[in-house]
């Protein structure tokens, strides 16, 4: 069996899953739920609502924390959207403030998007391909100053390999 292939300097892998703080609301707000209905309905009707909205709640969180944010071999992966290095122009992280205006009031509607709300950072890569008309896209981060580094990173490496 072959060695796992380290990883380089310029990979990232970043899940943007929910905060902690959203599961327990979510399971607050289907315990309060399950009180109102176990003193108004049977209790097998209440427990078997209260099984099937504690499911879907999960489903919801789980799925909306799902997208994923990957740098690696030559592409930017950032949930379903993958572009590759030789499209990449610079890649900055942003504090909270940035974040803010280039997502409200500076915003670029052809612009590729993957927010979260919960997540006040973010980095702007900007898309060099004359094909994409997409001219940038902005993505939430947990370690912005990281991705927009591997980012960078992969890039350099990239223009390094097409001059050899």
């Amino acid at each position: 069996m072959p060695a796992p292939v380290p990883a380089t300097p310029a990979d990232h892998h970043e899940r943007l899953g929910v905060p902690l703080r959203w599961w327990v609301q979510s399971t607050m707000f289907v315990a309060t739920l399950w009180l109102a209905l176990v003193v108004a309905v049977p209790g097998v009707v209440a427990w078997s609502i209260t099984a099937v909205i504690l499911l879907l709640m999960a489903a919801l969180l789980v799925g909306y924390g799902a997208p994923r944010v990957v740098v690696a071999d030559g592409e930017l992966r950032a949930g379903r959207a993958r572009i590759g290095a030789e499209h990449l122009g610079g890649a900055r992280a942003l504090d909270a403030g940035e974040t803010k205006r280039v997502a409200g009031p500076e915003a670029d509607a052809r612009a590729y998007l993957l927010l979260r709300p919960y997540l006040k950072r973010a980095v702007k890569v900007e898309v060099t391909d004359p094909a994409d008309p997409a001219p940038y896209w902005l993505i939430s981060s947990r370690r912005p100053d990281e991705l927009a580094a591997a980012v960078e990173s992969m890039r350099t490496a990239r223009h390094g390999d097409m001059s050899a």
